[in-house]
Formats: C-alpha cells, structure tokens, sequence
C-alpha cells in the first residue's frame, strides 16, 4: 500500500507534526515493514506526483543528498528513467557515506540506466523537471562545501523544481533557512532567496516549517503522501484552521444576544488604532460597541459610523462587555489594566497592554489568575511582544513559533494569538491551531486592531460562559477569515487597514 498523494489545502483540518515525531513516525514504520520498502514507496510516490507535475518533461535533474532523502531521490530516479525520462544524478557525498536503505536504491537506479554527474544535464528548459532530495528534515546548522553549490544550482534552475520532504535548506519545524558556511548572516535566506520549490511532497506527517516563516514560500504548492503508514495515536503538535463554518442567526436574536464590545486605547496621537478596533468589532456584528479614548481631547463621535458608541472610561458599565483593551494605548493603558483585568470576561489583550503587563509582574500575576478560575483572555502579540513577555529575543520566538505560542499560553494561562507569516492559536494543554491563509498585504498598520476588535465581536457572542477550547477555536476562525480576506482581495486595490474593517461580514 503506498498511500495517496493529495494537495494540502487551505480547507481541511490536517494534522501537523514536527521533527521529532515525524522521526519517530518513520523508525516505527521501518521497523514494522520489510527492508527498504518505505524507501521504495517514498520513491514512488515522487515519481509518480513528477509524471503528473511535468507530463511533458522528458529531462530530469535529481540532486541528491547523502541520507534518506537522496535514498528517495534515487528511487525515483529509477522510476523516472525506466517510464522513458532522461535522468541525471548528482551526488553530493561519496558514495561510501550512503546509509544502508539509500545504497539499496543507489544500486536501482544504476541497473535502471540513470546517468550520474557533478550537475545538472545542459540545455534543460522549463518543461523539464528538478527533484530537489538533498536534505528533508535534515537541514541543520550552516551548509558548505557540494551540498552548497548543489543548492546554488537548484536556486538559479530554469527548471521548477519539486521538494521531497521539505526544501532542502528550510527547517522543518520552523520554516527557517539554514545559513551557507562563511556567508553572510542571514545566509541562504539572502544568498539562495530564488531558491523556492514550485512543489513539495511531504511524507509521512505535514511538516509544521512548511507552513509558517519562509516555507509558505518555498515550498510552492504543499502535497501530502503518508506512504501508507496510519499514524495511529500518534499525538499533535498542530492543527491547520479548516475553513469555519458560516454562521446563521435565528430570527429572535436582538442586540443583546449578539453581546458587547468595549474598544479601551487610543492614547494622544493614536485614537486611530482604537476606532480601527471598534470599526472591526462593528462590522463583525457586535450589538453594541462602545468605545473609551485614553486621549481626553480625542472624538465624542464618529460620523463615519455614528453606531460606536463613545464614553467616559469611567462609564463603561454595559453588561458584561468584552472588552478590547491595547490598541493604540501608548503607556497610559497601564492603569486602566486592573480593571479590565478583573472586569471583562472574555477579554482581548493587544499591543501596548501587552507591553505593560510583560514589565508588570503583578498584571502579569492577576492575568494568569484570570485562567486558573475559568475567565477567558485571548492575548495577540506579534513576534516582538511575545518575545518581551516570555523574556527572550525575536529571533528565539521565531526559530520556534510553535513553541513560543503555547509556553506564552501555559505561562499566563490565556489563548495566545501569535502573529506572523503561520500565525499560531494556542491554549494550555491543547494542540496549536496554525492558520494557512493571509498574506504581505496585511503587513500595514492597523490590520492587527481589526484583528482585535473583530476576536472581540466573536468573543462577545460566544457569552461569558465560553470554554477555552471554544475561545481557541473562535480565535483561529477570526484569524483564517482575516487571512482570507486579504488572499482574495482585488490585486489592483490597495488593502489598507480601514478597508480591510468594512469588509468584515458578520
């Protein structure tokens, strides 16, 4: 049984795995299966999803690596050659240093007639194939020496190229590139930046650095062959956010039962931010928004949207108001934390109320309290700001998403919204949710308000009463359909924050 190759898709609730478990996934099935025979459906199934990929490609180039993966490189070599292709291998270890499942299928791919050389085949156009196997999962530290040139050659191919496992150079749990010995800092992220897979096939388990940092955009379109192996109990690191379900309201629902929003922010200079929350959290379907400025001589309306309903901070008395407190709140939000703190159930922490509690333990003390007696927050920092609450620098927070978002979520007890390129929903104790949709065109300011503000439209009709588990689940939908909009926005209009708000539908 080899298994089904299928697109990863931006609909399907697919299980997510990192390394480790990946690992794991394939000893356990060597173990369980006769000597070479998972190599050889790995093999197979490239082979196959090449034909399909490149149906008029009679050259082929497969860079191959010196551990398993070259292993499938060759045995799809095989294949190739044998259905009529002109194969090329390039080899970039001796081939003494070959494990013993890869040697098996070095002897294959010889008796099928495969030709070997230093690079790729001359005169090979874009009809033609390239099937990158020179690392996988093995991508670890700086690369040098034939493994660099070899990637360097994949980069300027005029060929497309289809991964096998993960883009070779690419960290598969962190969709990181690994760095060229003696190049510059950022290493292959800058010298091997065309270096971007049209295809990758993924085997056995999704890998998580496919879906997040630079491997959205390296490895092209994402494809999926378990080879035939059920991953049993197996347990999860992640979920991809499936599609949400369209949400209908029944004919009795009135304003009440669609719940309360109040926007606290918008210090001097920066009252923007908060009407951004509160234009989001309108659109969404809140039943009522009010919103309190932090700057004294900010608005008392909003004849755009005469709806928000302004107020005193001191008069934000609706029933159980979900409360959106951060956005643009400079330090003055500081003070108005304990309140809310103790206030709003749910409650959406973003921005510069992030920024007060990472340096206040005892905001920080009171908001892990709020967890541990059933009282829901929902907290979104972009990299930045995690990296300020968990204590560390950006770069540690972003060589492990997946990671930092669920230590920031048993540490104070809240669903973490981690934004980025796979921004990750997690919540203590669960697996994460890493949201497959969004794109650079929300990289402008104010798009994290809306995002704010529409969680606290959700929230407020989920009620006080809301579970963790559905308070995650309604974070990673808000989060899918923010993306969403912006990959189905028209590519001659500008994607500005307050265009992004009134395109929210309810």
């Amino acid at each position: 049984m080899n298994g089904t190759t299928v697109r990863v898709g931006a609909h399907t609730r697919w299980p997510v795995h990192g390394t480790a478990i990946a690992r794991e996934v394939e000893a356990r099935a060597q173990s369980q299966l006769p000597a070479h025979a998972l190599m050889q459906r790995a093999g197979l199934a490239v082979a196959q999803l090449a034909r399909a990929l490149a149906p008029h490609a009679r050259t082929c180039w497969v860079a191959c690596g010196p551990g398993n993966n070259g292993g499938d490189g060759l045995e799809a070599a095989a294949h190739l050659q044998v259905g009529g292709w002109a194969v090329t291998v390039t080899l970039t270890e001796p081939t003494r240093d070959v494990p013993t499942d890869a040697q098996a299928a070095l002897q294959q791919a010889r008796s099928a007639g495969v030709a070997f050389a230093a690079g790729p085949p001359l005169g090979m156009t874009t009809q033609d194939l390239v099937i990158d196997a020179l690392l996988g999962i093995g991508a670890r530290g700086q690369i040098g020496g034939p493994m660099a040139s070899a990637l360097q050659r994949l980069a300027h191919s005029p060929a497309p190229v289809l991964s096998v496992d993960v883009p070779s150079g690419l960290n598969a749990d962190t969709g990181e590139f690994a760095a060229f010995s003696g190049a510059p800092t950022d290493g292959l992220a800058r010298a091997g930046t065309a270096f971007y897979a049209q295809n990758t096939l993924t085997l056995l388990t999704i890998k998580p650095g496919l879906m997040m940092g630079a491997g959205r955009d390296a490895a092209g379109t994402v494809w999926f062959n378990d080879l035939g192996v059920d991953l049993g109990s197996t347990p999860t690191d992640a979920y991809l956010t499936p599609t949400p379900a369209s949400r209908q309201w029944p004919h009795t629902t009135h304003k009440g039962t669609r719940g309360d929003v109040a926007v606290v922010g918008g210090a001097s200079g920066m009252t923007g931010a908060a009407l951004l929350a509160a234009t989001a959290a309108l659109h969404a379907g809140s039943g009522r928004v009010f919103v309190g400025l932090l700057d004294p001589a900010g608005p008392t309306v909003d004849t755009v949207h005469p709806e928000l309903m302004f107020r005193p901070l001191s008069d934000l008395n609706a029933p159980d108001p979900v409360w959106v407190c951060g956005c643009g709140g400079g330090t003055a939000v500081r003070s108005l934390l304990p309140d809310a703190l103790n206030r709003s159930a749910p409650l959406v922490l973003d921005a510069d109320a992030l920024n007060a509690i990472a340096v206040d333990p005892t905001l920080r003390d009171q908001l892990e309290r709020r967890g541990w007696i059933g009282r829901q927050t929902v907290l979104t920092p972009h990299p930045l700001e995690a990296a300020r609450l968990l204590g560390c620098r950006t770069a540690e927070v972003q060589a492990d998403r997946l990671g930092s978002a669920q230590r920031l979520a048993v540490a104070l007890r809240s669903v973490v919204v981690l934004k980025g390129s796979g921004t990750v929903v997690a919540a203590p104790g669960r697996p994460a949710w890493l949201n497959p949709t969004g794109n650079a065109r929300l990289a402008t300011a104010g798009s994290g308000d809306v995002l704010a503000g529409w969680l606290g439209a959700r929230l407020a009709a989920l009620g006080t009463v809301a579970t963790i588990d559905q308070v995650q689940r309604c974070a990673a939908d808000v989060v899918y359909v923010h993306g969403q909009l912006a990959d189905e926005w028209p590519a001659d209009r500008a994607l500005t924050a307050s265009a992004l708000a009134h395109a929210i539908r309810p």
